[in-house]
């Protein structure tokens, strides 16, 4: 098997539960990984049981205690190490993501800079958890509000970013004052296990083992967390379906839910945009990943003025995309993560074809040992095609005419999902309309570049069935900590707001 497992530590059956420290015998089944490039298993961990879990939170808890009081700038020297460490290991973790999630390497490796571009966002926040100042009506009282960190947050991440997603959490989190019980996908667990063990001895040296812990559980131990009144955010990716059932367990104990769901991105092109520029980014967005991003590109709305040129060109450059091994230099599109989403696939290109929709190019399931591998789709689709407006985890993308700007907002926005929007145009008034409140409703509205790959200074995150989630740069800081309003009386007298009077 691959060196960088041996690098990683990720050899024989392993623990997938930390809890201030590796519980050996955890107590719940053993979870096989399976590589969706090859087919093999790459390895197996051991999950929690109910007794395991409840060593999770409480170390999670008992850390919490001390890390909360540590300043804020000392926090964020914890996760500049952590970083560092990335830095060193980025090219073995990136491996690993490419194994175990099927990304090709540029992407696993892309992947691991973003933890560590992540670490290096939060050491800076940690100098600017800014409350404000504000004027007292009352004479001889200074009003201001500060934040504090709020507890042990849980943090449940998808398949699809094993590593990065939870980085966007954790070292926010962290600097915050919080501290992460992670429970990474079944699907992808190494990866979760390979970063507990670069990230275990920063923690434990600086006198806090338990400030990041690892849950790999089964189902049942797994919505607990949801329910645990001991945890007061849950940050959840994945599914909208998933995340109306976090949401109703946080809700009904009066707790926070950080959601980033289901995303079913459209990419406008007008007549007057750049379509060299217009094709790189559809194609990036679209079949990188193979697919399965929550930003991935799933419609593209074009004017009637390009719409043939561009097709076509789409169609020439879907015929040039290398399938194969993700590991191997020279692959643009590895597999699907396993036989069950490639199954979805064909099920969503049947009701496509019953429905009306044209498979102008691929759809078809290519011949591998590991059955995940997927050639890349294109379909021509009316506006009203129903499977359009749901999303399929899968490289299919609908080609669709529309009349003009209005009309390409409206299909934009005539889906349940808000989370990435795009449009191509030299025109400055029409990008800005798509900018105004009457244009994208997504929490992420681009202009002559893809609906995939956001920054992380920026606050990523979505509207509607995305969940209204904000996670990564700008204030979404302020998820993981709970605010609070102070007034100091540094006079002698007694002066109550709004003027009134009470007694004497």
């Amino acid at each position: 098997m691959h060196d960088f497992l041996k690098t990683l530590g990720l050899e024989g059956s392993l623990s997938g539960v930390y809890a201030g420290a590796w519980l050996d015998n955890p107590g719940g089944p053993e979870l096989t990984s399976t590589s969706p490039g090859s087919g093999q298993v790459i390895g197996s961990v051991l999950q929690a049981d109910a007794a395991s879990y409840q060593k999770v939170i409480a170390s999670s808890q008992a850390c919490f205690a001390r890390w909360r009081t540590l300043p804020a700038p000392q926090r964020g020297d914890v996760v500049r190490r952590i970083g560092d460490v990335l830095r060193t290991y980025k090219t073995e973790l990136g491996a690993l993501v490419s194994l175990e999630m099927g990304k090709i390497r540029a992407e696993g490796e892309g992947e691991v800079q973003e933890m560590i571009d992540m670490a290096d966002l939060a050491v800076g926040m940690s100098r600017q958890l800014y409350g404000k100042a504000m004027h007292s009506e009352r004479p001889e009282h200074r009003m201001f509000e500060q934040w504090h960190p709020l507890g042990p947050v849980g943090v449940i991440t998808a398949f699809n970013f094993p590593v990065a997603v939870w980085a966007w959490n954790a070292f926010v989190a962290a600097v915050c004052g919080d501290t992460v019980i992670w429970k990474p996908s079944d699907k992808t667990p190494l990866c979760a296990v390979a970063v507990q063990k670069l990230i275990e001895p920063i923690c434990r040296e600086a006198g806090y083992p338990g400030l990041f812990n690892l849950l790999t559980a089964p189902l049942e131990l797994s919505i607990k967390l949801s329910h645990d009144e001991r945890l007061p955010l849950i940050s959840a990716t994945g599914s909208c379906r998933m995340g109306r059932e976090v949401a109703k367990a946080c809700a009904g104990r009066m707790a926070r839910s950080l959601l980033e769901l289901g995303g079913n991105n459209a990419l406008i092109v007008l007549d007057d945009a750049d379509l060299e520029l217009a094709l790189r980014g559809t194609l990036f967005g679209a079949v990188g990943t193979a697919g399965q991003r929550c930003t991935t590109t799933r419609r593209l709305l074009m004017t009637s003025g390009v719409c043939e040129e561009l097709s076509g060109k789409l169609l020439a450059a879907y015929k040039q995309v290398s399938i194969g091994d993700p590991l191997e230099s020279g692959t643009l599109m590895g597999p699907l993560i396993d036989t069950q989403a490639v199954a979805g696939m064909q099920r969503a290109l049947e009701e496509i074809r019953a429905q009306g929709g044209e498979v102008l190019y691929g759809g078809e399931v290519l011949e591998h040992a590991s059955g995940c591998f997927v050639r890349p789709c294109l379909v021509k689709a009316p506006k009203d095609l129903p499977m359009m407006k749901e999303e399929t985890f899968a490289p299919i993308l609908y080609l669709v005419e529309v009349a003009d700007l209005a009309d390409a907002i409206a299909v934009n926005n005539g889906v349940r999902q808000g989370l990435s929007s795009a449009i191509f145009t030299r025109d400055l008034q029409k990008a800005e309309a798509f900018l105004t409140a009457a244009g994208s409703d997504c929490g992420i509205a681009n202009v002559n570049i893809g609906t995939s790959g956001a920054e992380i200074g920026g606050a990523f995150g979505g509207e509607k069935d995305t969940g209204g989630g904000r996670e990564a740069g700008s204030d979404a800081w302020k998820a993981y900590m709970r605010r609070q309003t102070c007034t100091i009386n540094y006079g002698k007298q007694l002066p109550l707001a709004q003027g009134i009077e009470f007694g004497s």
